[in-house]
């Protein structure tokens, strides 16, 4: 979920909300003249807040925007670093490369040796042709580099904008961009978060939406606003019913292996290993979410 960083009030009501990740925004989701007040204010924040079980990332400004080393050099100074970072508009491997001189930069002027989760953003045309070798250079980079890459974001609003594309609720004009975006982020064992819904009182919309990015393989959806937030939780969370189909399948496909049998029925379904693999990622993802759900 997204914050504006110079909203304090917002900011601090971040650990009442069971969000899985917050965004402490320093770039479009704040205006030009504010940019300073919002470096400010998460870096005092950081350190004033306890944000639980919350994941902590903040999103500096793009490279080109000559932006993002202030970003840095204000968020390093805090004594409780964030967990992640997040890089809009990476639209070529030069941006990373600049990105990663300007950290390692930045982290040299500090006693500790953090290593960042790295979060990048797929915004144009241009970063979408890009996005296999920008996430090849980000491999490469990790050994010299205070960050691992740990997942890829969709910026449909930017890239809709970018190849003139109107916005629609069923988002139909941008499921070519968000098939590669979890193809090739996946390619890489990453994780994948899907485009955001920016009208977020339609809450049905929201919902379908949801449950489609999570059928075709997203990890994640960003939010804007905190009604999103248990609805999209729901939507990427497997239900109990299908933690029981997903463990008595593997527990199926134990037994049938052992009396060396291949492919078999179950639940009036042919299974073979495809099929037992979608079933250990429900598993994987139900201890991730929510551990209780996997050993009822």
């Amino acid at each position: 979920m997204y914050v504006p960083g110079n909203d304090e009030r917002k900011i601090h009501k971040i650990p009442t909300l069971d969000v899985d990740c917050a965004v402490l925004d320093c770039e479009d989701g704040v205006a030009a003249n504010k940019k300073d007040e919002a470096r400010a204010t998460i870096t005092r924040l950081l350190d004033e807040v306890d944000f639980g079980r919350t994941e902590c990332v903040v999103r500096v400004n793009s490279v080109d925007s000559e932006l993002a080393d202030d970003d840095l050099l204000a968020i390093l100074q805090a004594k409780n670093l964030p967990s992640g970072i997040m890089l809009p508009k990476v639209d070529s491997v030069e941006e990373l490369q600049q990105f990663a001189a300007n950290l390692n930069a930045a982290v040299a002027e500090i006693e500790a040796n953090p290593i960042f989760n790295l979060i990048t953003m797929v915004e144009s045309a241009r970063g979408l042709m890009n996005l296999q070798a920008i996430l090849q250079e980000a491999g490469n980079l990790v050994d010299m580099s205070p960050f691992r890459l740990a997942a890829v974001t969709f910026g449909s609003d930017d890239f809709c904008a970018d190849i003139g594309a109107s916005r629609t609720s069923d988002a139909k004009e941008l499921m070519y961009a968000r098939q590669k975006v979890v193809v090739t982020a996946k390619a890489f064992g990453l994780q994948a978060i899907d485009l955001v819904s920016i009208d977020f009182k339609d809450t049905e919309s929201l919902r379908r939406q949801s449950e489609e990015g999570a059928k075709m393989g997203f990890t994640g959806k960003q939010v804007i606003h905190p009604l999103q937030v248990p609805i999209v939780q729901q939507a990427f969370s497997p239900s109990p019913e299908r933690v029981v189909w997903a463990r008595g399948l593997i527990q199926a496909f134990q037994k049938h292996q052992q009396e060396g049998k291949g492919a078999f029925v179950y639940e009036g379904k042919m299974i073979d290993k495809p099929s037992l693999l979608q079933a250990q990622n429900v598993v994987q993802l139900a201890e991730a979410v929510e551990p209780s759900i996997s050993q009822e």
